[in-house]
């Protein structure tokens, strides 16, 4: 079985990545979860690989991270930008066996999981088996994606709880994957199982040129994808659009994003 497409496949989208990704709390969530300098280290899901970059320098020295992504675009560009570090990356299908890639010290899927939410457990599983006895695997992931603001209109909320919904039925979206992260760990034997919480994003008052570029792109992509009808609105998404832009500059608007961290020990060292 393989996916073939990504909900938020676009010209910009390594853009996206790269801006939206900060190392410091990355790095944080990283150490937190255990990872040490010598470890080889995968990237699952590795986008732009820029998160690989900064894996790699946190293994250092004589530690190795391998970013692996389905999308040969990403991995070209990850390449390109971060393979002059160290790192390395492979274009692989998640959805096959990964025993090819060797075996690791420690396992990192970072906002992966919630674009496969029919086979989201299937896939820890296969990274569960080329992870080393003794390893450790962390899982990190967003919980009621998308879905927690205040100030929308009736008419926007609707939309909005709307598009989500579509998604779920129809793109293989999983916007509740990060309540799931404990219980795959669990059901899987792993030890030493440990939880964070935090909240991914925060935006209330001005909005940050960041904020605004994902956010805008997430509408323009995500929400047009989801082929919801949006029937509340006479022109349609682009309607739908405008009042979301709308909302979202002003800053009266108060968004946030439950953050999951999730990281465990696999048993047999």
């Amino acid at each position: 079985m393989s996916k073939t497409k990504y909900l938020m496949e676009n010209d910009q989208e390594a853009q996206r990545l790269d801006r939206k990704t900060d190392r410091d709390r990355l790095v944080e969530q990283a150490l937190w979860a255990g990872l040490r300098p010598g470890m080889r280290v995968a990237d699952i899901g590795c986008g732009s690989g820029k998160t690989t970059g900064f894996l790699h320098e946190l293994v250092q020295p004589d530690g190795q991270a391998v970013g692996v992504d389905a999308s040969a675009e990403r991995v070209a560009h990850a390449r390109r930008t971060q393979s002059g570090q160290g790192a390395t990356f492979v274009c692989q299908n998640i959805y096959a066996s990964l025993e090819d890639l060797g075996t690791f010290d420690f396992i990192w899927s970072r906002f992966f999981l919630e674009y496969h939410r029919k086979e989201s457990f299937s896939i820890v599983k296969r990274l569960s088996e080329i992870l080393r006895p003794g390893g450790v695997l962390c899982l990190v992931d967003l919980d009621h994606n998308c879905l927690n603001h205040y100030g929308l209109s009736d008419r926007l909320q609707r939309a909005v709880c709307g598009v989500m919904k579509t998604l779920e039925e129809k793109a293989d979206f999983d916007p509740y994957i990060g309540r799931k992260l404990y219980a795959y760990l669990f059901d899987l034997g792993y030890e030493d199982i440990q939880v964070e919480l935090s909240a991914h994003h925060l935006i209330y008052g001005e909005l940050s040129s960041t904020d605004a570029f994902n956010w805008a792109t997430k509408v323009e992509v995500a929400a047009r994808n989801a082929t919801f009808p949006f029937d509340e609105y006479p022109d349609g998404f682009e309607g739908f659009q405008r009042e979301f832009q709308d909302f979202f500059h002003n800053p009266r608007r108060f968004t946030y994003t439950p953050l999951i961290t999730c990281r465990g020990r696999k048993p047999g060292a």
